[in-house]
């Protein structure tokens, strides 16, 4: 008899599969095999206690601070840690149980279930003169050619923007941004390349204009702040990419700060969905706007707990392509950073990402392929 000890990205459903398992418990046990952990603030002491004995009693845990069992606090922090399995019998457990703890069962439910999507990539487009990577920027001309390019080397959606939103940019107006996109849009309009196109525009007249002529994503880094973007995108159909930013492109990266920068993120987002509902829009896709009034440890963290989105059960998108997070790591020039955003990229697939907003479309083709193939193992 030998043993061997498998890696933390088994697949225990393929494995179970293999040896020939009986398909309804390889349904229980595979939810014994994900081990899921979850940071509940501000608990109502009371509520604490009750969870950790309940906890316990199904295999979970609940780890709690020094004096919670006679109840020291009267709120406290705590760390739940179990299986699939045991969330999925605890959360129903809960449901009975006062404190605060029906709630928590139902937030625990959302995060049971599961929407599953292909990566795919998003090649940019910056139709501007001083966006911070020099060779993204292109003129209309250059910019067709580009695009043909990129979807030849595998780019599933194309990001055409028209105004320069890195830290510390100066807003243009909106006419002027128009003026650099309409071109490009007018010739697309005209082409059938097979892959979706995005406007990168919080601006509503060039929204509109590029959704009329096919375009079928507005990616907006408000968030639909505007309510004219909300409405313009429901009349014509359009997924939103609902970003998240802190303060504007001028100002944002002077010295932000966060509490639990996850936390505001997904709150962020909890109220942006639903007003992107109310307005009617069907597609969203969320994003936690890596550099966008963000520090480099927030950035980092935001990659880290990327999972906590999924419970939304929409397509998340990151963008870190060359981004300066990468020179505050490790000081390195825009031009050579392709290496640290592939890096950066695979962390976030690894963590719920599903589409990845980059300027190396072939090099981001090879990563996801690859990521595919690991995956299927």
């Amino acid at each position: 008899m030998k043993i061997k000890r498998l890696g933390r990205d088994a697949k225990s459903t393929k494995i179970m599969r293999e040896l020939g398992v009986d398909g309804s418990g390889i349904k229980i046990m595979a939810k014994k095999a994900e081990v899921m952990l979850f940071y509940i603030t501000n608990m109502h002491v009371g509520a604490a206690n009750i969870l950790k004995q309940d906890a316990l009693s199904v295999g979970a845990d609940l780890a709690i601070p020094n004096g919670t069992i006679t109840c020291a606090f009267k709120r406290v922090d705590a760390l739940l840690i179990g299986t699939k399995k045991h969330i999925e019998i605890l959360a129903k457990k809960e449901l009975a149980q006062p404190y605060g703890l029906k709630e928590l069962a139902k937030e625990l439910r959302a995060y049971l279930k599961r929407e599953e999507f292909t990566p795919k990539i998003m090649g940019i487009i910056n139709a501007t003169e001083d966006s911070f990577y020099p060779k993204s920027r292109f003129s209309p001309k250059e910019a067709i050619a580009a695009i043909e390019q990129m979807v030849s080397e595998g780019a599933d959606i194309i990001d055409i923007g028209g105004m320069s939103t890195r830290p510390g940019s100066e807003e243009i107006s909106e006419e002027e941004e128009l003026k650099r996109v309409a071109p490009i849009i007018d010739t697309l309009a005209k082409k059938t390349f097979g892959v979706r196109l995005s406007i990168d525009t919080y601006r509503p007249k060039v929204a509109r204009y590029a959704l009329e002529r096919g375009f079928d994503i507005l990616n907006d880094i408000t968030g639909l702040e505007n309510d004219e973007l909300a409405q313009i995108a429901a009349e014509y159909g359009a997924g939103v990419v609902i970003m998240h930013k802190k303060g504007d492109p001028k100002t944002m990266q002077q010295n932000p700060q966060y509490t639990d920068v996850v936390a505001q993120v997904s709150d962020f987002f909890k109220e942006r969905i639903h007003k992107a509902k109310a307005f009617g829009v069907q597609e969203i896709i969320l994003d936690p706007g890596i550099g966008f009034g963000k520090r480099l440890e927030d950035n980092l963290v935001l990659l880290r707990d990327l999972v906590e989105y999924k419970k939304f059960g929409y397509e998340i998108l990151v963008g870190a392509s060359r981004k300066s997070m990468i020179d505050k790591i490790i000081p390195t020039p825009v031009q050579e950073r392709l290496p640290g955003t592939l890096s950066l990229h695979q962390l976030a697939l690894q963590n719920g990402a599903t589409i990845v907003r980059c300027h190396d479309v072939a090099a981001h083709k090879q990563l996801i392929e690859i990521y595919k193939a690991y995956e299927r193992v």
